[in-house]
């Protein structure tokens, strides 16, 4: 019973939900922890048959294991589920529905000056067969403000220069235009002039824009791995990776006046409230904003 609602549930929310893959492999990693503390438990692993009571000592049991952040994730994740089996009729009522999600901080993102930025692009190894893809990776997650997978699966077919323009494919494959900046222009070209059109690219990479040295695309954990190294050459601090540049792309934006529905469009984020962090990001640009607009400061 188990694995057939867990599959069920799988292809609910990849066809009818459209989630990503990504977010798929975290629901049903949430359900394996619940089916491991009822076999732990010797309780009744068939979902219809778990109850409230057995579901408040699986949540107790997590919170003594993981941190809050992590604990109301995996609470979400097999509530998700118990709603599916709403959906399915199999169930009348979500057992977690009075059950509390621990209250999780709403931590400020990390982000980088645009001297920091200049840095990291400094810092790129001059010797390296791998030079200007890595210059050309840095100002594409910065220029355009892309998340680590859709950077790895990004098209040379998606390219629109001559609009200024490139097409994202983003969470639960959904398809937005970016604008991109000259600068990130000239070093994607610069790129496929001097080093992609040289490389021996594999069956299925040929319309891949960022290779690896074997011709395939690049994996999330290379790209954090360049810039950990551009990180400690450019001997920066902050803990960083490739959502810092995006965290940047968006706060410098707020900081030069653009609106939040802009940035949530380039960002691709389904709801503006995840867009509205950034406004608290920069408490300087906040002060001025309203010394320079508020009616009282116009004396």
């Amino acid at each position: 019973m188990w694995n057939k609602l867990t599959f069920n549930f799988k292809n609910f929310l990849k066809i009818e939900r459209n989630l990503s893959d990504n977010t798929i492999i975290n629901y049903l990693f949430d359900l394996e922890k619940l089916l491991k503390f009822l076999k732990k438990n010797k309780y009744d692993t068939n979902p219809l048959k778990i109850n409230h009571s057995i579901l408040k000592k699986f949540v107790y049991s997590i919170s003594k294991e993981v941190k809050p952040s992590t604990q109301a994730r995996i609470i979400s994740g097999v509530k998700r589920f118990y709603d599916f089996l709403i959906v399915e009729k199999l169930i009348n009522e979500n057992p977690l529905e009075n059950i509390e999600t621990p209250k999780v901080g709403s931590k400020l993102p990390v982000t980088l000056t645009t001297n920091e930025i200049d840095d990291l692009i400094k810092n790129v190894d001059k010797k390296s067969k791998n030079q200007i893809r890595n210059i050309a990776i840095t100002e594409m997650l910065y220029s355009c403000g892309l998340r680590v997978s859709e950077l790895i699966t990004l098209k040379i077919s998606d390219l629109y220069f001559d609009e200024w323009i490139i097409k994202v494919t983003g969470k639960g494959n959904k398809e937005r235009f970016v604008p991109i900046s000259k600068e990130a222009i000239n070093y994607v070209n610069k790129y496929i002039d001097e080093e992609r059109n040289f490389k021996k690219i594999k069956k299925g990479s040929e319309d891949t824009l960022f290779l690896n040295e074997r011709g395939n695309k690049l994996s999330r954990v290379m790209i954090y791995i360049i810039l950990d190294q551009l990180k400690k050459k450019a001997n920066i601090k902050k803990k960083i990776g490739p959502h810092t540049l995006r965290h940047s792309f968006a706060t410098h934006l707020i900081e030069n006046g653009a609106d939040l529905l802009t940035i949530q469009k380039m960002l691709g984020h389904e709801n503006i409230i995840t867009t509205e962090r950034y406004l608290h990001v920069s408490k300087k640009h906040l002060v001025e904003s309203i010394s320079k607009h508020h009616p009282r400061n116009n004396m």
